[in-house]
């Protein structure tokens, strides 16, 4: 072999051996990468993202899009207005916009881009029915660049509260819009907030970016993806597996996986668990207008109540990380610090119950009979919830104890949901609002049709109870507040329309090098921008 042939096959593997190198070094920086990233495991898609209307996943909203103000443990703090004033008959709203704050796609955030917001929220009232400061708004415009007046119809205690929410008040880029507004959709997801979309495939995946010119200082975590999968085995595998790592409570309170396999992947050492303080309760919803089912009767739902063993619920399904809940409201919810009959878990009063009311088991038979008709009823459960389906069966197995044949059926969230806005249900899961709206979200929603009218319709002080829920959200004196809050509670108690099951909260399996994790005022979204990797 000549010397330049020997010359030309060393220069030959030094160039193999540099471009091995170089590859392995962009695989190792690409394998870092990706650990730096939050992979979310989600049941469904983040669906259409207008933040007016409501199809949205409200955590993924949560990252694209602000509010005026925002609600914290130690009450109301500015967000995109950085102060306010209210006239002294609570009609008139001041507020003075945070300067220098750009859309995603670089729109300046002005009080003309507020008001445009709040105009095209206004035109399509009839969506927003639920949330009452959609029925008090006469007027919003832009006095100058960055100030902007709210005028209601009334005084409305609430208004600060109902800014906040996630949604709808929150605001999008004007260029946005579509035919002027957006109660026809949107030509694009531009809000302020620390995370812009930049990638979505319908039912697979959607990915977040940071943005780098947020106003609050761009998030240390720079890339977060949802990805869709079915909630339990599937899901657990994929955090095994390192395909997602990142798992929370989702916005409908539905959890991914249950706690046993929390649990074994935090003793693996690789994820940590978090959990919030108790933001809800966790409930049975009961059709009280339903006329042609055994439910309409107060009697039947104050059986089902008591037939309900919510401390093995507790400890068994939730491992005591969920307290059992003996009110529609925990005392720590602003106003719900009241005295109401406690109906413990108690087979023996629940059958004396159906007894009295005319419910009788006749002979050879499980199932209790009245004037001809038994005593069936359906239990509509998330489908993507273990919990559920394991309170559900539960449920089943206890009420049959008292001569009660319920029938299970389990349902995508959305289902569960329609049933709920339309009455055709007897009973379902569902949650209240929390922390962030609670009381008068919740409240406010008895008589909003999309939400819990079908369940309190029904009840025999039904004009008195919407009465005095008008009466409570423009009150202008705390006594008068709590007194109205206390009358409203102990009607839809005594009624037993809202069965209480659970205290829940919001929990997260993350990453054991994620930092800065903590929680809002609500259950609906996180502050992913908080967040850090050691």
């Amino acid at each position: 072999m000549s010397r330049k042939t020997v010359v030309l096959l060393c220069t030959f593997i030094v160039s193999i051996i540099l471009i091995a190198g170089c590859g392995s070094k962009s695989a190792d920086t690409g394998a870092t990468e990706k650990g730096k990233e939050l992979v979310y495991a989600t049941s469904k898609d983040i669906n259409d993202m207008n933040p007016h209307l409501y199809p949205g996943s409200l955590p993924a909203q949560g990252m694209l899009y602000e509010s005026l103000v925002e609600n914290t443990e130690e009450g109301i703090k500015p967000l995109l207005a950085e102060s306010w004033n209210v006239s002294e008959d609570g009609k008139v709203y001041i507020f003075h916009l945070r300067k220098n704050v750009k859309f995603h796609d670089g729109e300046p955030f002005n009080a003309e881009a507020v008001q445009k917001n709040i105009e095209a929220v206004q035109a399509n009232s009839s969506k927003h029915s639920w949330i009452k400061l959609s029925t008090k708004i006469v007027s919003v415009k832009a006095v100058d660049e960055y100030t902007v007046e709210l005028a209601l119809s009334e005084p409305y205690y609430p208004t600060l509260l109902e800014l906040s929410m996630t949604r709808p008040y929150v605001f999008l880029s004007p260029k946005d819009f579509k035919n002027g507004g957006t109660k026809d959709g949107v030509n694009g997801y531009n809000g302020t907030g620390p995370y812009k979309i930049t990638e979505h495939k319908t039912d697979q995946y959607a990915v977040f970016e940071a943005n780098e010119n947020y106003w609050g200082g761009a998030p240390k975590v720079k890339k977060i993806t949802a990805k869709v999968l079915p909630a339990g085995e599937t899901t657990f595998l994929a955090l095994q597996k390192g395909e997602v790592n990142f798992i929370f409570t989702d916005d409908r309170g539905a959890d991914s996986i249950d706690v046993e396999a929390m649990n074994q992947l935090v003793k693996k050492g690789d994820y940590q668990l978090v959990r919030s303080k108790a933001m809800n309760t966790k409930m049975i919803v009961a059709n009280s207008s339903k006329v042609d089912s055994p439910i309409h009767e107060t009697a039947v739902r104050e059986a089902v109540w008591y037939s309900i063993d919510r401390e093995t619920i507790s400890k068994q399904v939730f491992n005591g990380t969920e307290a059992a809940a003996n009110s529609l409201f925990s005392s720590n919810v602003n106003y719900a610090n009241v005295e109401l009959q406690k109906r413990s878990y108690d087979l023996e009063k629940a059958k004396t119950i159906l007894d009295g009311a005319g419910w009788k088991i006749e002979s050879g038979s499980e199932v209790r009979v009245k004037n001809g008709n038994k005593l069936t009823m359906k239990l509509y459960y998330d489908v993507n919830s273990p919990s559920q389906k394991t309170q559900a069966e539960f449920i089943q197995n206890t009420v049959k104890k008292i001569g009660i044949a319920l029938e299970i059926v389990g349902e995508e969230s959305a289902s569960v949901a329609k049933r709920r806005s339309t009455g055709d249900y007897d009973l379902l899961f569902n949650s209240t609002w929390g922390l962030a709206y609670d009381p008068q979200s919740t409240i406010a929603a008895f008589t909003s049709e999309s939400s819990y009218l079908y369940t309190t319709k029904g009840i025999a002080k039904a004009d008195e109870l919407y009465k005095k829920i008008n009466q409570v959200l423009v009150s202008m004196e705390e006594k008068t507040r709590k007194s109205l809050y206390a009358d409203i509670l102990k009607i839809v108690h005594d009624e037993a329309v809202f069965i209480p099951i659970t205290n829940g909260n919001v929990t997260i399996i993350a990453p054991k090098n994620l930092k800065g994790i903590s929680f809002k005022q609500t259950q609906f979204e996180l502050p992913f921008e908080r967040m850090y990797f050691e």
